[in-house]
């Protein structure tokens, strides 16, 4: 690392906070952190006990009434002055989250401004929480429905996008006046850290985020989950995983939110703007690495234009500079481990087995870090993997199809629901594709759609509920109605 890389690491926190202290695990235990460019450690931080984890939760706790009760000005303001001190520590959060994740530091900074923005968004949500009054229909009393907070919250995020998926959760939660204890990714913790430094100067009280990090995610999770005073989860990662973390709520009928996995659709017709086609499809597939839930997954392209299509990709691909997200003009990171440099050149092995063409890449790149080749391949058959499973890196995976039919059909063919891409110079059959596909997004000739503003979440075993927009405060909210007879 370079020595202002250094410095910034040695600047964040490498402990627990709990109750607005930051303490060392009651075992003493680190974990690493490493930057998948070089494989180099670069921080070592608490290892969470069980213990660690009930005491984050008794601080919640205690908590929760004093937040509850805060005015909701107060709460906003708070998360104002989060996302102004955000904007003004932009440099140093994209080159964290670089350093721990990999991404190029543009990228990096493309998503301090999208998570800045769930900040930004919240605090402007939290005083408009309402309700309702009025003469219920026989006339003998009125009734109020009010909005009240559901209460400690924990919060378990991915390493992809260690910003965004934390102030995600994290802005709804204390806009509507919950607590919570938040687990960040083992690989990727010390992003989430640097932003809690940030809510501490932002005027958060004590004990109303708390953050647990941990080399073993059940043995934090299950005495949390586990407690009768926890309210509500939301989790951002696999579908197995969310499965299993939906049973273990259902002991405690906890409120859950759930944002698993996709297998997402990318469509070209044949009346496709090629041009800005290439451009969403590049877009959608290779932002963050390919390692992205929203990524293309399945490129799926009419037949009369496959061929040109997959030339102006194959270009554009070829000329993509490949190495350590700090340095200037990169555009392919590492991946985050050498297990998703296994799993992307095992997914392309077996496409070539079963027909594919690589048309460019498909090669693990030697040496320090965990890189792969931009991919391009095209031709599959719909047995390939591919077909059914996460990419999870940088590989382009074309298919083509004949009639719109067969198009929702292969798009539809998952048991994913996250968002669909579809590009058509064609206004009804773009609305026909908004009817027709089974995804809880789509982008419409466009090839990113994730905004502060906008209701992000999927159907099908894609999860449940939906994080930003208007909805996204209510899911941290309970209705409660109350009868006022008249006199």
């Amino acid at each position: 690392m370079q020595d202002n890389e250094k410095t910034l690491i040695a600047s964040i926190p490498p402990q627990l906070f709990i109750g607005g202290e930051w303490v060392d695990a009651t075992g003493g235990g680190t974990l690493e952190v490493r930057d998948p460019a070089t494989n180099e450690v670069i921080a070592r931080v608490a290892d969470a006990t069980a213990e660690d984890a009930t005491a984050a939760l008794d601080a919640a706790v205690a908590a929760q009434a004093d937040w509850a009760a805060t005015p909701p000005r107060r709460r906003s303001e708070i998360l104002r002055r989060a996302w102004e001190l955000v904007q003004e520590r932009k440099e140093e959060l994209a080159l964290v989250m670089t350093l721990e994740m990999g991404k190029p530091v543009e990228e990096s900074l493309g998503e301090v401004a999208y998570g800045g923005e769930f900040l930004r968004w919240f605090s402007e949500e939290a005083v408009r929480i309402s309700g309702r009054y009025g003469s219920n229909p026989e006339g003998t009393g009125q009734m109020i429905v009010s909005q009240r907070p559901v209460g400690p919250c924990f919060f378990i995020t991915p390493w992809n996008f260690p910003l965004a998926m934390a102030t995600r959760k994290i802005a709804p939660a204390l806009a509507a006046g919950c607590t919570s204890v938040i687990k960040p990714p083992q690989l990727t913790p010390l992003t989430t850290m640097l932003f809690v430094r940030i809510l501490e100067e932002a005027g958060l009280p004590k004990g109303v985020v708390n953050v647990v990090t941990s080399s073993s995610s059940s043995r934090v999770s299950e005495p949390i989950i586990g407690d009768d005073r926890l309210r509500k989860l939301s989790f951002t990662g696999s579908t197995g995983v969310g499965k299993r973390l939906i049973a273990q709520a259902a002991e405690n009928v906890l409120r859950v939110s759930m944002e698993l996995g996709g297998n997402a659709p990318f469509v070209v017709f044949e009346d496709a703007d090629l041009d800005k086609a290439v451009d969403g499809a590049l877009a959608a597939k290779f932002r963050n690495i390919g390692q992205a839930c929203t990524a293309a997954n399945r490129i799926i392209v009419h037949e009369d234009v496959a061929e040109a299509f997959t030339a102006k990709v194959a270009e554009r691909v070829a000329a993509m500079k490949i190495g350590r997200g700090t340095e200037e003009g990169v555009q392919i990171g590492p991946l985050i481990d050498s297990d998703a440099v296994d799993k992307a050149d095992e997914l392309v092995r077996d496409a070539v087995a079963k027909g594919a063409t690589l048309v460019h890449g498909g090669r693990r790149i030697e040496g320090a870090g965990s890189f792969y080749e931009p991919t391009v391949v095209t031709g599959l058959s719909r047995d390939a993997a591919i077909m059914s499973e996460e990419i999870f890196g940088p590989v382009f995976a074309v298919v083509t199809f004949a009639t719109e039919d067969e198009a929702v059909e292969i798009a539809n063919d998952t048991e994913y629901g996250l968002v669909s891409y579809v590009f058509t110079e064609d206004l009804a059959r773009g609305h026909r594709m908004i009817e027709r596909l089974e995804t809880g997004m789509m982008g419409l000739n466009a090839g990113v759609v994730s905004n502060a503003a906008a209701p992000f979440g999927g159907v099908k075993q894609s999860g449940m509920g939906r994080e930003g927009g208007l909805e996204g405060i209510h899911e941290y909210l309970s209705t409660k109605y109350t009868l006022l007879p008249n006199a």
